[in-house]
């Protein structure tokens, strides 16, 4: 990967991020994303393909909740769901292709005390298990949507994972460190076909990476009853 990270700091670059979603999803793991006072290394992420991805937020084009999917590469589009929880992710690709990684789940590696601090009573193993714990433990939320992680200003910062046991994709469970990779958690629908889809890698024998679930397809709201005489 040469040219793509930053040799003074380790930082990716938006070389890095300028690639297929399905190049960037597994090289991200193991690296590691700091931010107000916590570092989270990487050990899940799910990949999503913007128009060519039915599971993405993006598949039916541009709206004012995904405008900075189809911006630069390296951006964060951080988004609320069920009411309740934020989720964060990469901007990968090219301007207009709105493809993205969810960071799904990771080990904390600095800043242990303060991430406590946010998730009190939390044992460390599930402080950033899950994509809105991580959100949580790393103080990520609606001010931090649009963040250009690769600008030299940042104040968050993804840096390339150090060397060590992990290896090229592997389809199961293999060697300690191995990128597994399987059907994406809770995507319901034509996005959520194992077969066609598998698209959630995960570092194989990693106790944070978060537990799978299958879509749940919701039924059809009933019809609002007309009040017309």
């Amino acid at each position: 990967m040469a040219g793509q990270k930053d040799p003074r700091q380790g930082r990716l670059t938006r070389a890095f991020f300028a690639r297929p979603v399905l190049e960037v999803a597994p090289e991200l793991l193991g690296c590691t994303v700091s931010y107000a006072g916590v570092t989270v290394r990487l050990t899940e992420v799910e990949a999503y393909d913007g128009s060519n991805d039915p599971g993405s937020h993006a598949f039916r084009g541009p709206t004012r909740r995904t405008r900075v999917m189809f911006g630069e590469p390296g951006g964060l589009y951080v988004y609320f769901t069920y009411g309740m929880h934020w989720c964060a992710n990469l901007v990968c690709d090219s301007v207009g292709a709105a493809s993205a990684v969810l960071l799904r789940a990771g080990e904390v590696v600095e800043g242990l005390e303060v991430a406590h601090s946010r998730r009190a009573g939390v044992i460390d193993r599930d402080l950033a298990r899950g994509p809105a714990r991580l959100t949580m433990t790393l103080a990520l939320g609606r001010d931090q949507n649009g963040i250009d992680t690769v600008a030299t200003d940042s104040p968050l910062v993804v840096r390339a994972a150090r060397p060590g046991p992990v290896s090229g994709l592997s389809g199961s469970s293999g060697l300690p460190g191995a990128v597994v990779t399987g059907p994406r958690v809770g995507v319901s629908g034509p996005g959520g076909e194992a077969t066609a889809y598998p698209w959630r890698f995960w570092l194989d024998g990693e106790a944070t990476v978060s537990a799978y679930r299958r879509g749940t397809v919701r039924p059809p709201k009933p019809p609002v009853p007309s009040r017309d005489p």
